[in-house]
């Protein structure tokens, strides 16, 4: 059975990122990656952003090898 834990998830995740960073960038404000279409962060509101592929690849790594520790929105859901 595979695992599908939330760790599990969050490499995979991490992974794709990082194999395509100029699809992505960084909030300068809470350090979460989002799509590079975003003009505001969804977790923080904030409009700064790093969209360099090095910044992108390398927060992917240590968000992908730690547990989520943010509050999103859909955690208020």
């Amino acid at each position: 059975m595979p695992d599908s834990s939330p760790s599990t998830s969050r490499q995979q995740k991490a992974a794709e990122i990082a194999a395509n960073p100029g699809g992505y960038k960084v909030c300068e404000g809470c350090d979460s990656i989002v799509g590079h279409q975003v003009v505001l962060c969804p977790n923080c509101h904030s409009f700064r952003f790093d969209a360099e592929p090095e910044r992108v690849v390398e927060q992917a790594n240590v968000l992908g090898s730690r547990e989520q520790t943010s509050v999103t929105s859909s955690d208020l859901s």
